[in-house]
């Protein structure tokens, strides 16, 4: 099942990322580096700039080779709604602005793969209301922390903290990045990480009416799915019907 997201429309900045990475790990690079949901790969181009030798990116959309900030032989399309593996497991893995494109019920399954292949997880998500293409399962991070939890993982937002005032750094990492970190028998007892609204995000952040209206900006703009548009206008029809005859 595709998702239907356009990169070309959701550029990246690598500014971003260079600025971060040191951040994330200030303890030291991981030997490897897996980005789930990489895109063009920003992240992991930045990653390989600072020396981190060993990268993978997965992405549900497949990108053309020179769209690709990364070798091509480095990426690898695949459907985020169903269960995949590699085969091995990384130091690290990025999951960044991803989770809320897939519909709330795979995210256990989205989950299950960055617990997979590596003890450390990088995470972020936009939460409820945030703008965004395909944005179908906004969520706070405590709903996410305990997707993790149910896996073994320790999560922590100390990173969204550090970074929080860097400019440099889009604001919706800054806002909704925690690290989760596989420690089996602390899972579920850490505090709750917060709901917060980084300020330079309130005009990302949709009201009621703002969310209705970004949604109908989705469907003009063709985003849906295509088996959408087919029984949508039958349903609504056969609605319309029934309210008339009532």
């Amino acid at each position: 099942m595709g998702i239907d997201y356009t990169h070309s429309e959701n550029l990246h900045t690598l500014s971003g990322p260079q600025a971060a990475l040191p951040i994330l790990f200030a303890n030291g690079k991981p030997s490897s580096l897996l980005d789930v949901g990489c895109g063009t790969g920003t992240w992991l181009k930045a990653a390989a700039d600072a020396g981190i030798s060993e990268i993978m990116g997965v992405d549900g959309v497949d990108i053309p080779a020179e769209k690709l900030l990364i070798p091509s032989a480095r990426f690898r399309q695949q459907d985020l709604t169903e269960q995949w593996d590699l085969g091995r497991r990384f130091a690290a893995t990025l999951c960044l602005e991803v989770a809320e494109h897939l519909d709330r019920c795979h995210a256990g399954v989205l989950v299950d793969a960055l617990t997979r292949h590596s003890e450390r997880v990088v995470f972020s998500a936009a939460c409820p209301g945030q703008d965004g293409q395909h944005h179908v399962n906004g969520q706070w991070p405590a709903y996410w922390q305990n997707l993790f939890n149910e896996r073994g993982f320790v999560c922590c937002d100390k990173l969204r903290w550090r970074i929080w005032d860097d400019g440099r750094i889009e604001p919706w990492y800054r806002q909704n990045i925690f690290v989760a970190r596989h420690e089996a028998t602390a899972a579920g007892h850490e505090p709750r990480i917060k709901a917060v609204v980084h300020p330079e995000m309130l005009p990302f952040i949709s009201t009621v009416n703002g969310r209705f209206e970004n949604h109908v900006r989705q469907i003009e703009r063709g985003h849906m799915r295509a088996t959408w548009y087919l029984k949508t206008p039958v349903l609504a029809f056969a609605e319309k019907f029934k309210r008339r005859l009532a």
